[in-house]
């Protein structure tokens, strides 16, 4: 239901839908956004435009892009940016945090497990048809030690929230996730359009991650040397994530490599470099598993490295992450994370699932296909908004397609309800107006876990979507996880002397 909260300067005609992010029901700012919105209040639609269009320029020039695929040739763009922060409160973050941890440690354990001893299987926690039918289990990872028996060296947890406020995972990323480089871009774009904003808000810093992401890295190298060789390896420049991959090396001080820089050889990886070969010791890798080593899997590959995967049976590289990962990101897999968590910790889910159809069962499947005009269907492999039916926006047409392709192949998807996204003021035409969100905290597990504070919030920018992803038409915001007490007030531009101008 829209409710119209306040008349304020640029929040004039803003309506609150559903959970909001900074309006509380009676339409007043929640605590820990009362002193950003009293600021925001203030400001003219001008200056708010001035600054949105810096923030662009600031975006272009560092040639902050990713790339759209699936409409003719790729696109490379500026990802939209909306400089009104996202913030949480430190309260809410501890129990995101203890809940993050607790989910990537439970995913870890189920990744172990099914290529080892499959005890979740032989137990019947979950069927195993859905996880050696899954599109991410690879066989050849049967048996395979990796270092520390970590696999998710680096994740990224979709979180919604519902109608109430609760937050809710929505997918696991534990492959090959994307998105940190627009976290801590987004940071810095802020301090530069609104350094205001950050007087007297507490702020948890965010710019530690990449080394944090090195240690990470560091911590799976088997060789036990003291200063092991990493380097990024990327698919390359027309990947769509490129920027990612070169800033993340850039910001490690690491090499950035593509399969044709290196060789196998004696058990082991060598990067081509201008004084010879060099060992190579860990290898954060953004390249699918098939395409890793022509030999093993895909041999079209021209990505891989032949013999890399004898580098890893040999016990002479450390991948990040590891070979196989890809198990826990099938949507298949997602309804039974709560039990994970159960079955290898011992312990009590801190997050909770989206209530998901298994259209494997036939009641559920029989469910789902009477009621697609109310739920969202998508595909188990399914990535980047692509491949899924939002029932209440679709035609009867879609939904008689839909219907046609679970019957022939329901392991093929899920269906969860259609959830309303929580909505945050958002800088549109001059004024801010409410638009959907999600999060994507990013978590690092090596020596030991680490949440990044915040992570990446996407923005759906069309009014009324659902669907945050970049690829379609979404945009990001810049992430506050606040520390202790709110402020009580915030100091504006005329009020800052000298240099913090």
């Amino acid at each position: 239901m829209n409710r119209r909260v306040t008349d304020a300067g640029p929040f004039d005609r803003y309506e609150r839908n559903g959970f909001d992010e900074m309006f509380a029901e009676d339409g007043r700012p929640r605590l820990h956004y009362d002193a950003l919105y009293n600021r925001l209040a203030t400001l003219s639609a001008e200056d708010m435009e001035s600054r949105h269009h810096m923030a662009d320029l600031v975006m272009r020039r560092q040639g902050i892009t990713f790339t759209v695929y699936g409409r003719g040739e790729g696109l490379e763009q500026i990802i939209p940016f909306d400089p009104i922060p996202r913030l949480i409160s430190s309260e809410e973050w501890e129990t995101l945090e203890r809940g993050l941890e607790q989910r990537v440690r439970a995913l870890n354990a189920f990744v172990h497990d099914v290529y080892h001893d499959r005890l979740i299987l032989k137990d019947r926690v979950v069927p195993a048809e859905l996880v050696v039918g899954a599109s991410g289990y690879q066989r050849e990872c049967v048996g395979l030690r990796v270092p520390r028996d970590i696999y998710i060296h680096i994740s990224g947890i979709d979180l919604i929230r519902d109608e109430s406020g609760r937050f809710l995972v929505l997918e696991d990323n534990a492959r090959t996730p994307s998105g940190v480089s627009y976290v801590l871009n987004n940071r810095h774009v802020m301090k530069q359009v609104f350094p205001f904003l950050f007087q007297q808000y507490n702020v948890r810093p965010i710019d530690d991650y990449p080394a944090n992401l090195l240690a990470t890295l560091r911590a799976i190298d088997p060789s036990g040397r003291d200063d092991p060789t990493v380097a990024v390896m990327t698919p390359g420049v027309y990947n769509s994530a490129y920027f990612e991959h070169s800033f993340l090396a850039r910001q490690m001080g690491v090499e950035l490599v593509e399969g044709r820089d290196l060789f196998f050889d004696g058990g082991f990886v060598y990067m081509r470099t201008t004084r010879g070969p060099r060992r190579v010791d860990v290898l954060y890798r953004r390249v699918d598993d098939r395409s890793l080593d022509p030999l093993a899997f895909d041999r079209n590959s021209v990505l891989g490295v032949p013999g890399l995967y004898g580098a890893l049976r040999a016990g002479n590289l450390g991948l990040a992450n590891a070979l196989g990962t890809g198990v826990c990101d099938d949507k298949a897999i997602y309804p039974f994370v709560p039990e994970f968590v159960r079955y290898y910790l011992r312990e009590e889910p801190i997050l909770a699932n989206v209530e998901t159809f298994r259209l494997t069962e036939p009641s559920q499947r029989q469910h789902v296909l009477a009621n697609l005009e109310k739920l969202v269907v998508k595909a188990v492999d399914g990535s980047g908004g692509y491949g899924m039916l939002i029932g209440p926006n679709s035609t009867k047409a879609q939904r008689d397609e839909f219907a046609r392709k679970i019957e022939a192949d329901p392991r093929r998807f899920i269906a969860q309800p259609t959830i309303s996204l929580s909505q945050h003021p958002t800088f549109v035409d001059g004024r801010l107006e409410g638009r959907h969100i999600d999060l994507r905290p990013f978590v690092l597990f090596g020596d030991q876990v680490r949440v990044l504070p915040g992570g990446l919030t996407r923005v759906a920018l069309p009014k009324g979507s659902l669907v945050v992803n970049s690829s379609q038409g979404g945009g990001t915001k810049d992430t506050w996880v606040l520390r202790g007490e709110p402020p009580e007030s915030i100091k504006g531009p005329a009020e800052l002397q000298g240099d913090e101008r």
